[in-house]
Parts: C-alpha cells; sequence; structure tokens
C-alpha cells in the first residue's frame, strides 16, 4: 500500500526536495528552469509523496552474480549471446542468485562496454532489449549508467566536432596550457584528447582514455539527458539496480582534485531523489574504486548510494590468504561502521575490472604490499600502472583471475587451490552486506592469456568468454575444478540464503582470535538467531578454543556448511586447512 499522500502539491514536493541540492551544483537563475525539466522528464511516473522509500529494499536472500552479456556464448547455434545468458541462468542458478549485474550490454567503441556510443539501445551481436527483459523477468536487473563519459563515436561527440546542437555544449574544453597537476588520475593516458572540429583544433577532457570523452555535468542539459536515460532502464527495460560507474569524477574544477567534489555529491543525492520518484523499490549504487575513507563518504548521510562496493575487501582478503593471517583483514573490519539504515555494502572479491590497490593505501605494511605484487606476478597476473599527480606512477590493480590469484601462497603454488578458493569466496558471502559473485569466481575460470595476447590489455587475463558446450562439459565432470567450485560454493549460497544473521545488515562484531584463524559473529534482526562465522586461513590444521567464541550453553550449536553438530562447548575443536564453519544455535 503506497503511503498517504502528502499535503503538499506534487510540483511544490518535488521543488522542496530537489532544490537544495541542485543550488550546490548549479546558478541559482537556472534552477527554476530545470526543475520545471526534471518534473517534466518523470511525467507520468511520478510518485509522491517522494519522502517515502522502502528502506528494506533486501534480505538475507539477496545474492548478485556480475557477467558480461557474452561471458557465455555459443558457436554451434544461432543463438545470440543474451539467449544462453538467460537459459544457463534459469537452469543452473535460477535457485541460486536473486539478481544479475549485466555489464554494458550497449553498443560501444572499446574498453568492453565502458565507451557506450548509444545508451537506449542493445549491442545487437549479443541480443536486443526483449533478451535483457527476460533476465530482469527472473532477476533483480543491475544496468550501468556510464555516466562520466561516453564514446567519441556517440552522436553527442560527433555533434560537437560538427559544431551543431545539443552535444556542441556537452563537452569540456580545456586550453592545453592550464595546470591539471591536481587531477587525480586512473590511468596513465593524458587527461586532454586533441580533437578536430569545424572550428579548429580543441582539447578535452578525457579521464580514462582517448575515446571515453567526459561530459560536462556543469551544463544541466547534460543531468537531463541521463535522467531521461535512467527513467528508461527502470520503467522500460525494469531494472531494479542503477549503477552510476566511475561517479567520483563527475565534476570538474580546474585546480582541485576533481574527484569527490561536492557537486558530485550533490548531483548522486539528486539521482537518488529522481529514482525513488520513479519507483521507490530501485536502489542506486556507486561505483567508486578509491581508499576507503573516500569510499565510505558515498553512503552521504544516508541520502546519497543505497549501496556502495566494498573495495578493500578483495585486497585485503587476497592478501590474508596468501599470507595465512588475518591481522589487517582483523584491523580494517574492526573500523568499518556499519552500513546506515536503508544502505548496504555490495561485497565482491573479483569482478570484471582488476584488484584494485587504491582501496588498499595505508592497510597494509609496505613488505605486505610489495610480496602481495611479487607473488601475484608469479602466478601469471599484470599490475596495471596509473600516473601520480607529481608526475610518478604507482600501482593501481592486479590484473588476474582470482582462482588463479589463490593457486599458492607466499611460499608458492602448493595443492589447496580449491580449498583456498572456496574458503575465500564463503568468507565473502558471511560478511554483513550483499554478496556478489563475478561468474568467472563462481566458475572457477584461470587466467586467459590468449586473449591477454590478442587485446593487449591486461584487464582481458579475467575476461573469459566461456563456448557454451565446453561450460557444459567441464561442469557435469564431477571432477573438474570448475564442476567442484560451482556445486560447493552453490550449495554454500543456498544455505546462506535461509539464515536470518546473514540480513545485509544484521549485526557484525569481529572476533578476537589467532592470527591463523579469522571471525566474526553474526545476529539476526530479530535476536534468535547467532552464527559465528570462522575461517582457518593457513594450509595447516588449527585448533579453536570454543571458549574464545563464547557459546552460549543453553543452546545446541550446528555447523551449517559441515552439518557437525558442537556438542561440547568447553571442547576444543579442529578447523581442517582452508575449512570455514558456520556454527549456529538455529537450524
Amino acid at each position: 500500500m503506497k503511503p498517504t499522500r502528502s499535503t503538499y502539491s506534487d510540483y511544490q514536493y518535488f521543488c522542496m526536495r530537489l532544490q537544495p541540492l541542485l543550488e550546490i551544483a548549479y546558478e541559482p537563475a537556472t534552477i527554476p528552469s530545470i526543475l520545471d525539466r526534471l518534473f517534466a522528464v518523470i511525467g507520468e511516473n511520478l510518485y509522491i509523496p517522494t519522502g517515502y522509500e522502502n528502506p528494506n529494499k533486501w534480505t538475507e536472500n539477496n545474492v548478485t552474480l556480475i557477467t558480461y552479456g557474452d561471458s557465455i556464448y555459443s558457436r554451434h547455434t544461432d543463438r545470440k549471446p543474451l539467449e544462453v545468458l538467460a537459459k544457463f541462468l534459469g537452469e543452473n542458478l535460477k535457485d541460486t542468485i536473486t539478481g544479475v549485474h549485466i555489464l554494458p550490454f550497449f553498443p560501444y567503441t572499446s574498453d568492453d562496454g565502458f565507451a557506450v556510443s548509444d545508451y537506449l539501445s542493445v549491442n545487437p551481436q549479443l541480443g536486443d532489449w526483449e533478451d535483457i527483459k527476460t533476465i530482469a523477468r527472473q532477476f533483480n536487473l543491475m544496468v550501468d549508467v556510464v555516466l562520466n563519459h561516453v564514446s567519441s563515436k556517440h552522436d553527442w561527440f560527433q555533434q560537437f566536432q560538427a559544431g551543431k546542437k545539443p552535444g556542441c555544449d556537452y563537452f569540456i574544453v580545456v586550453e592545453p596550457g592550464k595546470n591539471l597537476s591536481e587531477v587525480v588520475r586512473p590511468r596513465n593516458s593524458p587527461v586532454l584528447v586533441k580533437v578536430e572540429t569545424v572550428d579548429g583544433e580543441k582539447h578535452v577532457w578525457a579521464t580514462f582514455s582517448e575515446d571515453q570523452i567526459d561530459v560536462n555535468f556543469a551544463n544541466p542539459d547534460v543531468l537531463i539527458e541521463f535522467l531521461k536515460i535512467i527513467r528508461f532502464y527502470i520503467v522500460s527495460a525494469k531494472a531494479r539496480y542503477i549503477r552510476l560507474d566511475a561517479v567520483g569524477f563527475l565534476w570538474k574544477e580546474i585546480g582541485t582534485s576533481c574527484i569527490h567534489l561536492p557537486p558530485t555529491h550533490a548531483i548522486i543525492k539528486l539521482l537518488r531523489e529522481l529514482v525513488n520518484m520513479i519507483d521507490p523499490e530501485v536502489a542506486v549504487i556507486t561505483e567508486t574504486n578509491v581508499p576507503n575513507r573516500e569510499n565510505l563518504s558515498y553512503f552521504g548521510n544516508r541520502n546519497e548510494a543505497h549501496m556502495i562496493y566494498n573495495f578493500s575487501l578483495p585486497p585485503l582478503l587476497l592478501n590474508a590468504m596468501l599470507q595465512g593471517k588475518s591481522d589487517h583483514l582483523r584491523t580494517w573490519m574492526m573500523s568499518m561502521p556499519p552500513a546506515p539504515l536503508g544502505c548496504a555494502y555490495f561485497n565482491f572479491t573479483a569482478s570484471h575490472d582488476g584488484i584494485g590497490l587504491r582501496p588498499a593505501e595505508g592497510l597494509l605494511s609496505d613488505e605486505e604490499y610489495q610480496s602481495l605484487l611479487t607473488t601475484m606476478e608469479k602466478f601469471g597476473g599484470k599490475i596495471s600502472m596509473r600516473k601520480k599527480p607529481d608526475g610518478s606512477e604507482s600501482p593501481y590493480e592486479i590484473n588476474i583471475s582470482l582462482f588463479d590469484a589463490m593457486k599458492g601462497t607466499v611460499k608458492g603454488e602448493d595443492t589447496w587451490q580449491i580449498q583456498r578458493f572456496i574458503c575465500s569466496q564463503t568468507l565473502m558471502m558471511s560478511l554483513e552486506g550483499i554478496p556478489a559473485f563475478y561468474i568467472h569466481s563462481l566458475l572457477a575460470t584461470p587466467n586467459d592469456y590468449e586473449r591477454l595476447q590478442q587485446t593487449g590489455m591486461n584487464r582481458s587475463i579475467n575476461r573469459y568468454k566461456w563456448q557454451i558446450e565446453d561450460l557444459q562439459k567441464d561442469l557435469e565432470d564431477p571432477h573438474s575444478p570448475r564442476s567442484l567450485v560451482f556445486r560447493e560454493i552453490c550449495r554454500r549460497i543456498k544455505i546462506r540464503r535461509q539464515q536470518g544473521a546473514f540480513h545485509p545488515n544484521a549485526t557484525q562484531y569481529t572476533l578476537q582470535l589467532k592470527r591463523s584463524l579469522f571471525g566474526f559473529w553474526r545476529q539476526s534482526m530479530t535476536r534468535d538467531q547467532s552464527i559465528f562465522c570462522i575461517f582457518n586461513l593457513t594450509d595447516k590444521p588449527q585448533q579453536l578454543n570454543l571458549r574464545d567464541v563464547n557459546l552460549i550453553c543453553i543452546d545446541p550449536w550446528l555447523d551449517l556448511i559441515s552439518g557437525e553438530m558442537i556438542t561440547d562447548i568447553y571442547s576444543k575443536y579442529i578447523l581442517q586447512p582452508y575449512q570455514a564453519v558456520w556454527i549456529t544455535n538455529k537450524f
């Protein structure tokens, strides 16, 4: 049931919510016109009172898969990749995952989809909108809004070069002599790109590459354009999650770092308000691959992102598994605040990008940081660099299949790869937040050296494309790494989804155990279930003193993963190498 309508008129309420945010980014004289235009875009989809928002958009049942539209394809049939993906998901994961993040499925010119040339079309090589809607009918769909930049082949930029409206006003032109030394760079490419226009040579802002030209949100027309795009994704494509890609770089002011600026945060808050007006069940997630403190700022005051990526988790978890000790992971967890009411962490260990290193800044010792890089290179990984404001370079991310990243420890390769990998995924899905699995983690995909060689892009090493017939054959082989990992992780996901203590906002408390173990306590929102999540991070059996866990003697206890009953809470419990336990009082 919808809440009672506000006593304000629709438009008055609309203005009351949005005007303070617009005032942070735009000139006062322009704001009445901007409000009129925003109101017109939402039109018949406007939902008032806009103050209503469901703070319980998720439960312990929510689990997300991250995939490209063509991560699985068929070379033996005429079926498009999105059809193949929909069939695979329906047959293998319908009872396991609840959401699917399909990475940019639009026409594009580079960066595997993140240089979008048409936001309102589906790449015909992948399928069409009906294929997207088929997946959205079965799973909660997450759609990328690549709003910092467009492809150099997008109509807007073609209009810019031709001096035609509206695109001629959508981009940032900078004289090449300007001092841009303070600008934070995620890449080594120049921040300015020289292009030819009808008015001669110009230099335009390009944060990521010469084919990804930044749009100018200081022009409110750009804001209006992206609201139209977001509205289409929610209303027509039935998206349940709107992912704001690279949003931290949105606003540019020469003389500043051009990242996390106040107008950027104001526009995210504005978009959250507008999304809530279109459909209060839709969530906004920000992608900001930056140090932890900066990343946390995107929750705002419960009024910005509904979800933020837990970017510090992948490098810290990987380091803990390689070192066999929990020191830094435990210190980090103890410093992490609970997500605000109505917000959640989006937990992951791998993605289409590499394992970001900036989120680990200040969280690892110099020695362990260097050991992490050296070990990853030994296991076939690549290290991508970024240029700092002073002109020097520093590691930006590790590019490697996470499965191959777990083929050993800092001591070298060993025979524990599968157990170590499953332990890492179990730890991730136990944490406060919503778990997300990159498809190549779920499938234990190794490094793709062939694709790396073909593209020359380090990130290609973890973007393998499975031929469906080969994949099915592998999954049917009970002894293949793919089958072993896929079946066990899916089994644990299904167990997890039934536990109230794994609600994304359920209480989490770090346990003080010996460094070879990592553990924390989760308690359900109703306080009727506790789960003690404990992990052996080493290749040796480890003894756990159950007194350290503080089990209550009046309750029976069970490890949900193994099914083993805990009959003596004062005994010693032996965890085998890389064993994970979920010890609960409610089963």
